[in-house]
């Protein structure tokens, strides 16, 4: 299957799963848990390309996850990239699953909740952080 083919179809299955967790508050659990099967399915994804990465022959001179340049070695393939990206996706659908999941019993409001969406989306780190705070403070407020 082609590379790129796949790039929009893994790209499109975790579109499928934000979009999901957006319209949490209509049905939580499904939507959490179609969520984590859609990060699942990348995770299935992730492995096939990352095969098929690998079986193409020896990995690139001076590749690496010891130095900076390694790791730009790692990925200058498109199989490699491809691998890579799809690792994002799975990783980051699975945190946004773990928010939803999570803040009715952490008295985070939907409306914040889909802030922390967002950004998990876009800037997973980022996301996941604002989470974790507003996770806090509200249990704090809360005298947790």
């Amino acid at each position: 299957m082609p590379l790129d083919l796949l790039f929009r179809i893994a790209s499109t299955i975790a579109l499928a799963g934000w979009i999901i967790l957006a319209l949490a508050p209509l049905q939580r659990p499904l939507a959490v848990l179609v969520a984590r099967t859609l990060a699942a399915v990348l995770c299935g994804g992730y492995l096939a390309v990352l095969i098929h990465a690998l079986s193409n022959g020896p990995p690139i001179p001076g590749a690496s996850f010891n130095s900076l340049d390694g790791v730009m070695a790692l990925l200058k393939t498109r199989e490699a990239f491809l691998a890579g990206w799809v690792h994002y996706l799975a990783f980051d659908l699975f945190i946004g699953a773990w928010e939803a999941e999570t803040a009715p019993a952490a008295r985070v409001p939907h409306w914040l909740l889909l802030v922390c969406l967002a950004l998990t989306f876009l800037a997973g780190p980022i996301g996941l952080l604002t989470y974790l705070v507003l996770r806090a403070a509200r249990q704090r407020s809360r005298g947790l």
